[in-house]
């Protein structure tokens, strides 16, 4: 890529009011991700922030997550979505860090699209649950750092095409 077409990527995101991944659309959502990627929107009040997330769907992918994995950039994740796998009504949610490098933050997301609790660069390795406090849908991993560098908080909203 060129500068001046990384300077132009840039400037469009801006205009679209759309951080950290792409711009929106006028509807609001993230424009598409690539091919295998989901894309998703964090609306805060310094921003709306797009990433291009993995689905983790079965109890086999929710079970792995993000676990060996050393090739996450900044803007990558996964999102936990139904959660439980399989879906069913909202749920406490527990995680760990059992054989995973990269430090992360955890966001756990409300049956309605708000954050209920953000884990902070949570511990690579650690086997210390890591909980949700309240019955969740949805949780969405970022790299550590990212939810901070970025000001997405408790009460944002999350949405992604269902």
């Amino acid at each position: 890529m060129t500068p001046r077409f990384v300077l132009a990527c840039a400037a469009l995101a801006m205009l679209a009011g759309c951080k950290a991944g792409g711009p929106a659309t006028p509807s609001g959502y993230c424009a598409t991700a690539p091919q295998g990627k989901l894309p998703v929107l964090i609306k805060t009040r310094s921003g709306r922030h797009c990433f291009a997330i993995e689905r983790a769907i079965t109890q086999a992918q929710q079970q792995r997550g993000l676990m060996f994995r050393t090739d996450l950039k900044p803007d990558d994740g996964m999102l936990f979505w139904p959660y439980p796998a399989g879906g069913g009504p909202a749920q406490e949610a527990n995680f760990w860090m059992r054989n995973t490098p990269t430090a992360l933050d955890i966001i756990f997301i409300r049956a309605d699209g708000t954050i209920a609790r953000i884990a902070e660069d949570t511990v690579p390795f650690s086997e210390e649950p890591v909980s949700s406090g309240e019955p969740v849908s949805a949780v969405l991993e970022l790299v550590g750092g990212r939810t901070q560098a970025l000001g997405i908080e408790e009460g944002d909203r999350v949405t992604w095409p269902k």
